[in-house]
């Protein structure tokens, strides 16, 4: 059975319901997110005792937003669109990923999940094969990189990608140039106060890493093929890790139905119980596995 077969299975009032969109689930979300970065920032800022080890959990806070913001490219975590876009944006300004450009780039990799020549993920190099290109990719380094090279790119009006339609070149150029205006702006602070390195710029470079650790295993070492219960990995894990991943730990769930906002994604995990073909029991166990395979 492929994922196609499997949802013909669902009954059409079942299906319907896991396809609504509320406002409700998703601010709540936002506000339990958005309020530890707030809560880590001022622990940092007021020098509390253990603040040293708050700028990683402040960075992989900050860092997750990658999920919050992908998630808003599908306009499924809340019902208002006008809050996807902004909530988007503004995700991706913090983690420098522009919204507009991410949202061609994500649709591409949808579109063309695991296929080696036309995933955008994939020839982009983001499933690194050797030890030495795994641990350039678990820096983060070449990700601060390349996204600044992007966003440079998109700012001068160069062509953005094979991916992102003409009529959104202007959209993409304009919100390039903005993000430039707005990081000086952040830099010429720095000259008043540090502030902004201590709880945004620093965390961020040491929450990097355990992004890319997390978004390995969703399609790391999965099949190249088109059935999204094969190139696809759900992987099961702790409360915590599924706040800050918005539910996207279910990935196969996601990549099935990508229509279905997260706080549903644990009933249609329900849903799949016997049909997941990639089913890892933990992100400890999926490193493991992956690191052992690297040439």
């Amino acid at each position: 059975m492929d994922h196609k077969a499997f949802i013909a299975t669902l009954p059409h009032d079942t299906l319907a319901a896991l396809n609504e969109t509320r406002d409700a689930p998703g601010l709540w979300h936002l506000a339990g997110h958005v309020g530890l970065i707030f809560a880590f920032g001022i622990w940092i800022a007021q020098g509390w005792p253990g603040w040293p080890l708050v700028l990683v959990a402040q960075g992989i806070t900050l860092c997750f937003l990658f999920t919050l913001e992908h998630e808003t490219t599908h306009k499924t975590p809340f019902r208002s669109l006008w809050i996807n876009e902004w909530v988007g944006r503004l995700c991706g300004l913090v983690i420098m990923l522009p919204f507009e450009w991410f949202r061609y780039f994500h649709l591409a990799h949808h579109r063309h999940t695991n296929d080696p020549e036309k995933d955008p993920e994939l020839t982009s190099g983001a499933k690194p094969e050797s030890w030495g290109a795994y641990l350039r990719h678990v820096s983060g380094l070449p990700y601060w990189w390349a996204m600044a090279r992007i966003t440079f790119a998109n700012a001068l009006g160069q062509e953005p990608g094979q991916y992102v339609p003409e009529r959104a070149w202007a959209r993409v150029r304009r919100e390039a140039q903005i993000m430039l205006v707005l990081y000086a702006l952040a830099g010429l602070s720095l000259l008043a106060s540090p502030l902004l390195f201590w709880i945004w710029l620093l965390p961020c470079l040491l929450g990097q890493p355990f992004l890319r650790l997390y978004l390995l295993a969703e399609h790391g070492r999965c099949a190249y093929v088109a059935n999204m219960l094969e190139n696809t990995r759900t992987t099961l894990t702790n409360r915590i890790v599924r706040f800050l991943a918005w539910n996207m730990p279910y990935h196969i769930e996601h990549h099935s139905l990508p229509q279905v906002p997260f706080h549903k994604l644990p009933e249609l995990h329900k849903h799949m119980q016997g049909h997941h073909c990639v089913l890892t029991d933990g992100y400890r166990r999926f490193t493991h596995d992956y690191i052992s395979g690297l040439r």
